[in-house]
Order: C-alpha cells, then sequence, then structure tokens
C-alpha cells in the first residue's frame, strides 16, 4: 500500500471514529470524501484505459476506411469566414491520432489554412469572436457553485437543531392550549428565532469561505501561455487561446488545448495524466499530435491550436472528476479528536442535568398533586427539560473547532494573496507556521532575475561591460571575424528569441541568463534575425539542470557545420582543448592558458557574478553531421552575469534566524559565486558551503555530521536538493523548499511545504508546490511562515476562549439543577451564547492578523500539545473566577443586589445571564493574549473583532430589554446593567493576575511556540 493510499484509508477510518458530531455534513463539508476521492481515482483509471482503447479503435476503423462517412456540413457562415473544416472532423484528428485524416487534410500545414491560420504569425485577432463561435472557447464545464440556501440547509443538518425544532413546535402547540395566543407561542418561537439567527450566521460564515476557496481556485488556473498574434509573439491566458492560436511551448509547460505540433527541438511530452504511461512520448512532424494536459518533458516548439475546452479529451475528464474539498489539515484532525472527546463529556452531562430536573419535578408532582394527573403545563415543563438538555449539547459539542482552522486558513490565503503567495493546499500555511529550515533556490528569489552581462573575457581580455556603452568600443578591442563568431556563439546557441512588438519595439523572451545574452549581443550591433538566417539549425540539445549545457549544430550558409556549446565553466573548459587568443587567432590551449580561465572564472565568481562560457566547433567529418561533439572546441568567452540581491531579502534571512528557522542556499551556480551571494544575504555566516559532487561522495555518517552546519551548496543537482530535503525531514526538520524548473518537481513534492515561483517557475513545479509565490520574492515566503504561525496562535486562542465558555456553561446549569432543580440559562440564551462563543468566536478571534513577536520565538514543534500548559491555566483561572461570581449571585444575588418584588426570580435569572454574557465578552479581549498582559496591542488593526464585539453587544442589550418575552428576560435597571459590565470587566484585572501564576514547563516547550515574549516574572518587568 502506498503512503497515500495509506492516509486515505487511516482518514475514512478516522472520520467513522468521530461518532459524535452534531452535523457531519458541515464538519466535512471543506475537506475532501476519501471515498469519493477513491471512485474518482477509479473513473480516471477507465478513463485512462477507454483513452488507450479509443486510439487503437481510431486506427483499427481508419485502416479498414474506405470512402468513409460523408463529412459534416461546415455552416455558411463560418465559409463566409473562411474556415473550411468542422469542429467535431478538427477535435477528432488529434484526440484520435488520426494519421490518415490528417494526411487527408494536407498534413499541418493544410490544417493551417482550413482554420486560416499562418505557421509564422497565428491568426488575426480581429477573428476571436467569430472563432469562439465556430470552435468553441478553451473553458471546462465547471460544477455548478453553491448557493446560499444550500449552506442554510446544511447548517440545519445539525442533529441537535433539528431536535430543538421539534421541541419548539411541540412547545407552540402545547403553549397554544394551556396559554392561548400570544403568550403561549413565546417559549416555542423564542427557540425557533434563535435557531434561525444560529442557522443564519453559520450559513452566511460558510457562504463567504466557499466564495474565497472559489477565489483562490480561480487564481490557480490564470496561466498564461506565449502565442504568435497579428504577427508578432504576445503572451495571454489559456481561457483566452482559440482554434488557429499558434502556442510556443518549452519544458515545463503544461499543453493548454489540443493541437498540432509546426516545429521545435527535441520535444518530447510527459501523457501520464491521461494514459497512465510514465514513459515520455516523443514528438515529430511524423507525430504531431498534442493533447490538451500533457506536460513537456523536455526541449521546445511551436503547436498549431486544434481544439479547445470541451472538444478535448482533457476536458472530458475534467467533467467528470470536478471536485471540490482539500484534505483535513494536521491541526484540523487534533481539534476534531478535542471536539469529539468535549461533546461526549457534554453529552453525559446534558442527561444526567435531564434527569435531575426530572426526578427533581416528579418528586415535586408526587409531593403535591400526585402523579395520576397530568397536563399540557406538565408537558410544557417536561419539554422544556429536555430542550435544555439539548442545548447544553449543542454548547458543550464545540463544532467550531475544527472548522475555525477552515476560517482562519482562508482568511490567512485571501491576505496572502495581497502579499503575492498563492497558497493551493490548506495544511501549506498550516505547516508553514512549524518549519525549521528553508531550502532556497539563488536566481530569482535571493535575486531580482533581471541579469545583464557585467564582465566579458575574450581574446584573453577582460572588459566591464557599462549600461547604454558605445558598441564600437566592444568592437574595438575584438577582431572583426572573432565578434562575428561571437555573435554566432550568442544568438544561434539560444532558446530565446528576439520579437517585436505592436509598436515594433524589441522584445527578449525566455530564460533570464540566456536574456541577458542576447541583450548584450544586440547591444554590440549584433543582428538576431540575420545571424539566423545565415545557417540551418540541424540538432538542439536543450540544457537542461544535469548536463548543465546547451548545444547546436548548424549547417553555415558559406558551407560546413557548426557545433556551438555554451554552460558551466566545469563542463565546458573540459571540452575546449584551442583558445582565441589576443589577436584572434585559434591556438592550442596550454596549461598556462587553463590556469589564467580559471582565475578569470574565479574572480568573476568571487565578484557574485555567474560565469557562464561560450565555446565553438568547425565540423567537416560528413559521419559527424547528425552527432553533436562533446570534445575539441574552441573557448570563445567567458562571461560574467550580474543578478543583483533583491532589496530586503537580507532583513528576511535575519528575520528567519531570530525565527528559529535556518536558510540554506541551494543552486546550481559557482562555488564561489553561490558563498559571495550569501554572504551578501546574511545566509552564510560562520557554516559550511560544499558543492554537489562533494554532498553526493558523502556517506550517511558524513552527512548527519554536516547538516547542522550546512549552509550553502553549490553545483547541485535536482537529485541533491531531493536527497537533501529527504534527509533533513528523517531528523525531524520540517522542511520548506523553493524551486522553479521541472527537475525541482520531486524535491517539492519531498518537502513538507513546497513553494514555487510564479514568473520563472514552470507549470510542472507549480502543479507540484504548495504555494506558488507570484513575485518570486523569498520575502514572500517569511510572509507565509509569520501567517502560518498566526492560524496556529490565532486558534490556540479561539480554543482557550471556548473551552473557558463551556466548561462555565455546563457547570452553571448543571450545578444549579443538582442543587435546585432547575437552570438559570434556558434554550434560547444557551443557543445565543453558543453563538457567541462559536461562529462569532472563530470570526473575532482566527482572523487576527500576525504581528512581529511572532518571528521572534522558535517553531512550533509537531509534536507539541495543542492545549498548552499555558492555556489550561487562563481556562481554569477564568473558568473559577466566573463560577464564583455566577454561584454568589444564583444563591446570593437577591439580598447583594437588593432585589425584591414578584418578578424577583425572574430579574435574577437576567442579571445572571446577563453577566455571564459580559464576563464572555471581556473574557474574549482577555484571549487575545495568551501570556503578554496588554490584551489591547493591535486590537485596532482588527476591524473584525471590534465590529463583531459590538454587534454582540448591541444584540445582548436587544434581547434583555426588547425581546424579553421570547428570551425569557425582562429588562434591568441601570444599576444592574452596570453592574452586570462591571462583573464581566473584572475579569480582565483577574486575566493579568492569573499570567502571573509560573508554569511548569520545559526550554522550547509552548512559552517557546506562542510567538509571545516571555512572561514577565514581576511588575517591575511590565
Amino acid at each position: 500500500m502506498s503512503e497515500e493510499e495509506h492516509s486515505d484509508d487511516a482518514r475514512r477510518k478516522w472520520k467513522r471514529a468521530l461518532s459524535f458530531v452534531r452535523n457531519r455534513k458541515r464538519r466535512f463539508h471543506f475537506t475532501t470524501d476519501s471515498d469519493e476521492k477513491k471512485k474518482r481515482e477509479a473513473t480516471l483509471r477507465n478513463l485512462q484505459r477507454a483513452f488507450l482503447v479509443h486510439k487503437a479503435a481510431s486506427a483499427f476503423l481508419d485502416s479498414i476506411a474506405k470512402h468513409g462517412v460523408p463529412p459534416k456540413e461546415i455552416p455558411q457562415s463560418a465559409k463566409d469566414a473562411g474556415f473550411h473544416i468542422h469542429a467535431d472532423i478538427l477535435a477528432s484528428i488529434v484526440r484520435g491520432h488520426d494519421v490518415r485524416n490528417l494526411k487527408k487534410h494536407g498534413g499541418v500545414s493544410g490544417i493551417s489554412k482550413l482554420v486560416n491560420s499562418f505557421p509564422e504569425n497565428g491568426i488575426h485577432s480581429s477573428s476571436l469572436k467569430i472563432r469562439e463561435e465556430i470552435y468553441g472557447c478553451n473553458r471546462f464545464i465547471e460544477k455548478p457553485s453553491r448557493n446560499f440556501w444550500m449552506f442554510v440547509w446544511d447548517a440545519l443538518q445539525d442533529l441537535t437543531l433539528m431536535i430543538l425544532i421539534g421541541c419548539a413546535v411541540v412547545s407552540l402547540f402545547v403553549g397554544f392550549f394551556t396559554e392561548g395566543w400570544p403568550r403561549g407561542m413565546y417559549d416555542g418561537l423564542g427557540i425557533l428565532l434563535s435557531i434561525c439567527l444560529v442557522v443564519i450566521v453559520t450559513a452566511v460564515s460558510d457562504y463567504r469561505q466557499s466564495l474565497q476557496f472559489k477565489e483562490l481556485d480561480k487564481e490557480t488556473q490564470m496561466i498564461s501561455v506565449h502565442v504568435s498574434r497579428d504577427g508578432y509573439r504576445q503572451k495571454v491566458l489559456i481561457f483566452d487561446l482559440v482554434v488557429g492560436d499558434v502556442v510556443h511551448l518549452s519544458i515545463g509547460d503544461q499543453v493548454p488545448a489540443d493541437g498540432l505540433y509546426i516545429s521545435g527541438y527535441s520535444f518530447s511530452i510527459d501523457e501520464s495524466c491521461l494514459t497512465g504511461e510514465s514513459d515520455p512520448v516523443n514528438i515529430s512532424k511524423e507525430k504531431p499530435f498534442l493533447l490538451s494536459g500533457t506536460k513537456v518533458q523536455d526541449g521546445s516548439g511551436k503547436m498549431l491550436v486544434t481544439a479547445v475546452g470541451m472538444k478535448t479529451e482533457w476536458g472530458k475528464i475534467m467533467e467528470t472528476l470536478n471536485q471540490e474539498g482539500q484534505d483535513e489539515t494536521p491541526l484540523q484532525v487534533k481539534l476534531n479528536d478535542v471536539a469529539t472527546i468535549i461533546g461526549k463529556i457534554g453529552l453525559v452531562f446534558a442527561i444526567i442535568t435531564f434527569l435531575v430536573l426530572l426526578m427533581g419535578f416528579l418528586s415535586y408532582k408526587a409531593n403535591h398533586n400526585g402523579l395520576t394527573k397530568w397536563s399540557f403545563q406538565d408537558a410544557q415543563t417536561i419539554l422544556n427539560f429536555f430542550a435544555t438538555a439539548v442545548t447544553i449539547i449543542v454548547v458543550a459539542v464545540p463544532e467550531g473547532l475544527p472548522l475555525a482552522v477552515t476560517l482562519s486558513l482562508a482568511f490567512a490565503m485571501k491576505k496572502l494573496m495581497k502579499d503575492k503567495a498563492l497558497v493551493r493546499h490548506l495544511s501549506a500555511c498550516e505547516t508553514m507556521g512549524s518549519s525549521t529550515c528553508i531550502c532556497t533556490d539563488k536566481t530569482g528569489t535571493l535575486t531580482t532575475n533581471h541579469m545583464i552581462v557585467n564582465k566579458i573575457w575574450t581574446c584573453e581580455v577582460t572588459k566591464t561591460i557599462r549600461h547604454n556603452e558605445d558598441p564600437s568600443e566592444m568592437r574595438s578591442i575584438v577582431p572583426e571575424i572573432v565578434g562575428n563568431t561571437l555573435f554566432q556563439c550568442i544568438f544561434l546557441n539560444s532558446s530565446s528569441e528576439v520579437v517585436r512588438g505592436k509598436d515594433s519595439e524589441r522584445t527578449v523572451l525566455g530564460n533570464p541568463t540566456e536574456c541577458a545574452l542576447l541583450e548584450f549581443g544586440l547591444d554590440m550591433g549584433g543582428n538576431f534575425d540575420a545571424e539566423r538566417k545565415t545557417c540551418v539549425v540541424k540538432k538542439v540539445e536543450p540544457f537542461n539542470s544535469i548536463k548543465k549545457k546547451m548545444s547546436v549544430l548548424v549547417a553555415l550558409h558559406s558551407g560546413g557545420m557548426r557545433a556551438f556549446c555554451k554552460g558551466a565553466p566545469e563542463i565546458i573548459l573540459q571540452m575546449c582543448d584551442k583558445i582565441v587568443d589576443v589577436n584572434g587567432n585559434i591556438m592550442p590551449m596550454s596549461t598556462k592558458q587553463i590556469d589564467n580561465a580559471n582565475s578569470i572564472i574565479d574572480s568573476f565568481a568571487n565578484d557574485a557574478l555567474r560565469t557562464l562560457l561560450v565555446a565553438f566547433k568547425d565540423i567537416t567529418e560528413s559521419a559527424s553531421e547528425n552527432d553533436i561533439p562533446t570534445s575539441g572546441y574552441t573557448l570563445m568567452a567567458v562571461f560574467g552575469i550580474k543578478d543583483p540581491v533583491r532589496p530586503g531579502v537580507k532583513e528576511a534571512v535575519e528575520a528567519c534566524r531570530d525565527a528559529g528557522i535556518t536558510v540554506r542556499m541551494v543552486t546550481g551556480d559557482n562555488i564561489h559565486t553561490a558563498k559571495s551571494i550569501a554572504k551578501e544575504c546574511g545566509i552564510l555566516t560562520d557554516g559550511v558551503a560544499v558543492e554537489g559532487k562533494e554532498f553526493r561522495d558523502m556517506n550517511s555518517d558524513q552527512k548527519m555530521e554536516l547538516f547542522p552546519n550546512l549552509q550553502v551548496m553549490a553545483r547541485s543537482l535536482p537529485l541533491d536538493k531531493h536527497t537533501l530535503v529527504a534527509n533533513l525531514r528523517s531528523i525531524g526538520e520540517v522542511i520548506a523548499v523553493t524551486g522553479d524548473g521541472t527537475n525541482d518537481a520531486p524535491a517539492l513534492h519531498e518537502a513538507d511545504i513546497g513553494f514555487a515561483m510564479g514568473i520563472a517557475g514552470t507549470e510542472v513545479a507549480k502543479e507540484n508546490a504548495d504555494v506558488i509565490v507570484l513575485d518570486d520574492n523569498f520575502a514572500t515566503i517569511i510572509s507565509v511562515a509569520k501567517w502560518g504561525r498566526a492560524v496556529y496562535i490565532n486558534i490556540q486562542k479561539f480554543v482557550q476562549f471556548q473551552l473557558t465558555v463551556n466548561v462555565v456553561a455546563l457547570m452553571v446549569n448543571f450545578s444549579s439543577a443538582c442543587l435546585t432543580g432547575k437552570v438559570p440559562l434556558t434554550a434560547v440564551q444557551l443557543l445565543w451564547v453558543n453563538m457567541i462563543m462559536d461562529t462569532l468566536g472563530a470570526l473575532a478571534l482566527a482572523t487576527e492578523p500576525p504581528n512581529d513577536g511572532m518571528m521572534k520565538r522558535p517553531p512550533i514543534r509537531r509534536s507539541e500539545s495543542f492545549i498548552t500548559k499555558i492555556m489550561w491555566r487562563n481556562i481554569c483561572g477564568q473558568s473559577i473566577y466566573q463560577l464564583f461570581v455566577l454561584a454568589i449571585l444564583m444563591y446570593k444575588g437577591k439580598s447583594l443586589l437588593g432585589i425584591s418584588g414578584s418578578n424577583a426570580d425572574a430579574v435574577l435569572d437576567t442579571f445572571v445571564f446577563n453577566t455571564f454574557v459580559f464576563c464572555q465578552v471581556f473574557n474574549e479581549i482577555n484571549s487575545r493574549e495568551m501570556e503578554k498582559l496588554n490584551c489591547f496591542s493591535g486590537i485596532f488593526c482588527n476591524w473584525v473583532f471590534g465590529a463583531i464585539l459590538t454587534a454582540t453587544v448591541v444584540f445582548q442589550i436587544a434581547m434583555v430589554e426588547l425581546f424579553g418575552s421570547f428570551a425569557n428576560t425582562i429588562p434591568l435597571s441601570s444599576k444592574l446593567w452596570i453592574w452586570s459590565v462591571l462583573i464581566g470587566f473584572i475579569g480582565m484585572p483577574v486575566g493579568i493576575l492569573i499570567k502571573f501564576i509560573p508554569v511548569d514547563y520545559e526550554k522550547n516547550d509552548s512559552e517557546d511556540t506562542t510567538g509571545y515574549e516571555a512572561l514577565p516574572s514581576g511588575p517591575a518587568d511590565v
């Protein structure tokens, strides 16, 4: 059984084990249904088999077809617009890999003419609308969004609320016959109105969460591709693609629609998402079929779009597998367990409370009227007991605990979008709060990824390049024949392109390193298009992070063949045995010249420059026409490319160090360049820098010895990053990894949290990542860590607040039932309390923004208990205070407050209820800080908290003063209002005193995980 299958099986058993869940449908609404997930996976496998069968059947039918079925009629409007092939026929050619039909229509060039497109210039933008009308748009059918009333229905699925609705209906019936209209209706209507309020508030909260998730889901689908339109290259969203578009693809891209291969080099596709087969499929002019949803595994190329949206095979699969929800996060699992345990305790208390009330009533009835005479009033009394018991269960079962995690994470995800971080998986934000190590790339993450050639060494002369320098100055130090060959090295051996926009402005598109070389060549007076036209490219070996070089073989216009190669110094230098000397002559490379070249490379690297070598080789042997040589090259030049460090990176690294997070740089660059940049960023301090080869040669013991001091790994392969991550995780580290390339996918998948770069990252990297860093900035990763810690701490605050309310509400009603035979808090009042502590409490406390203090403490350990000793201290302290005060009020309140008259009991019960609510209002403020004395710090930064607190107070006033008939309250005098507020407020200084109670914990226990300052040892430290 795989790890994922084991995880799904464990999740299913865990959900079944949660036997006491009030509303299972709502509890697990935002999480994946494991059984449904298993069905979808089985469906996907069946669709993959069906796809293979369909391909085989199409090939068989093509082989026996004679004249075939009469072609489908093309609408006259399509013909008038210049389109001469039906959408279904066009889609079936690629979907069925129909070679016969493709040839029948004139191959790729013939299809291009039939859809009125041009392989070089693409389509005209003016035809976009008619193309969408005839061939469809590139969007998939989505599952209809759940509307608000569906969430209302979900909220009503709560078993306890359904029981209360039944009680309310019976109460209405009994009340009508015993007390008449309208007095007899108040109790039942009060419960129904309270239930309506709870359901509406719950539904609004859940509906808003669903909208946030939908908005974030749309962001993940915003994928851009390069197309040729109107004769120039431009960037468009995949949703804007139409049939006839010419799309440019490179390594790591996702094929955005079905299409036909036009041209390219070493082009191979991963079709595993459609076929289940992991072997790459080589694409050529003989096999030109490209399917939507597949990934470019190697090379680059252009494709002609032939089918979009639901006419593609991928569109049909997406329609079948449309799903919602994410897997439960670790924190949700913990809180579900807590909620279940507390719920069972609450159930026991509710049953005992009901039995005590019932026995007291039966005892009273037996002594006064006898047990043989019963009335509607008696039934009403027992019904009220039952409703109270059920409401105790509503309050006791903290259904909001796991849902508060979803709320807090959704809130954090929305805020992180503004900070340029797109969180793809809910658990990622939470996990980042526990991260102990970040393994980061250098290029584009720590640096700006805006590269320029800063120095060049050619003809054994070093030249520093200045911005806007006169090209003649550079060319004066290089003989003309050397300059021409250098231009060939730059322009011919490149996967990047120079294109013209609408305004004819020149733009260089592609890899930043190659762009820097092309910009240099253009600035020096070179002509990209002219150089490309002087030769015919025979073979290309694209750059990859394993070979660390790119090679191209071309046939020159003047005759003969020439190979060009560029890449990492240690790779290219070994391939060279000749060099261009100071006079421009090609000479055998001596040992002294090799040492001189190495010295130049090291000096460039020590200046924090990325070093790149370019070389060429003339080929005369006809036997080598199809192979790019690997030796015998002439070293042409050494380039030093500058990529400045991003502003704010050093401060971000320092913040990580303060937060107990180790930052390690893992880069493919030269060791000297890596060390120089690492020092500038503050990563390399007193630690160790190693090369990938050295790391690979170490045994397990040596690696374990290295890890505590390892800060930089240079010249690393993707496998090195994966090995590093796997080893660090095995010793208990929580690892975050950044990556941008296709080869980074294994490391991103292996890490606890993977960060893909939004600008430089490939679609494959993004698909395997948990978070997409939209601005490729390291400082953004720190924002995710900060919000991750905020989520954890916010949920701790909410749990502390909710458990305090739970304990007090349970004990007040239970103790009063046992001692007096009645309860001070009625069903309606308890429902209101439940809303304060559940939905409203979660909104107020689980949405607190992070503060800088959270990044001053070590990370939260995985093994740490969620409810810490500090939380238990606060819960117990506040509960004791509230229970003590409420007990005095219940038993001595009349004499202490001077309450008398016929309605004294009703006034006291109302006062107790009012005081209880204000105790929770001020305790909610107290809960904002679990350790710090000043709980008002930053309170105005969270308007949600203030709004909910205000709304709670206003509604409480209305319940007491206006809705007494429904809430079982009567208006209170100003004196009693002042006492209620004052007693609630005293809970705040009590909370401060509680924080002075020392808690016995070990170092790095809960006090290190809250992100707060240490508890003052006395008033002098406050």
